[in-house]
């Protein structure tokens, strides 16, 4: 498993040093709706802001973690989203999405190894632009979570992202209108917006490497 997962990670390493996929791939978990949805917040005027996908072995897998935020954080309540947040002080966006996930569920830093960054996804109901990075950790840390802002922990597996069926489009009500919205759904959670827009790019990512 430990070789495994080591050369899982310099495949994904050597990936996403190319080209990477981007709006090809966020385009799959887009939201469709018949009402024009605008919003003031703009591309140019985006907050930074970081996410982690860690990648950990745990039995004869390979996983990653997703949280479901609180009903008392600001954005997004209750939603599933990958550790991550806000740019602080002069902090690199590699930083944060370490500080973020240290602070949200307790993996230390020092022990993530960070392989690279894939596309950053632009989110205009918050202004922020989300910039997702891939670390990973050669044995399953250990977490603590910080009830303020998780509500709960989950570990979901490569293999459970790669299923083709997992993707499903239901009509949901958004902000009052009708609307289209893929999202993915794992066994313990659904993921959909920016989060899954995310784990799409990954997903391609994994597809183009011999796993």
């Amino acid at each position: 498993m430990k070789s495994r997962i080591n050369e899982l990670s310099q495949n994904i390493k050597d990936r996403i040093s190319k080209p990477l996929p981007g709006r090809k791939a966020h385009r799959l978990t887009k939201v469709i709706s018949k009402n024009d949805l605008t919003f003031s917040n703009t591309y140019e005027n985006a907050i930074p802001a970081s996410v982690l996908i860690l990648l950990f072995p745990f039995e004869k897998e390979i996983q990653f973690f997703l949280t479901q935020r609180t009903e008392s954080v600001e954005h997004h309540k209750g939603q599933i989203s990958l550790p991550g947040g806000m740019c602080e002080g002069n902090e690199s966006l590699s930083e944060t999405a370490l500080r973020e996930t240290e602070e949200e569920i307790g993996v230390i830093r020092d022990t993530v190894e960070l392989l690279g960054g894939l596309t950053p996804f632009f989110v205009p109901v918050t202004g922020y632009i989300i910039h997702p990075h891939i670390g990973w950790c050669k044995e399953k840390p250990i977490t603590k979570i910080y009830k303020g802002e998780v509500d709960k922990l989950f570990s979901i597996s490569i293999s459970e992202l790669l299923d083709e069926k997992i993707l499903v489009t239901e009509k949901w009500k958004i902000r009052g209108y009708n609307a289209s919205v893929p999202y993915y759904n794992f066994n313990l959670c659904k993921v959909w917006g920016a989060t899954a827009a995310i784990l799409s790019e990954f997903k391609w990512i994994l597809q183009e490497i011999d796993l």
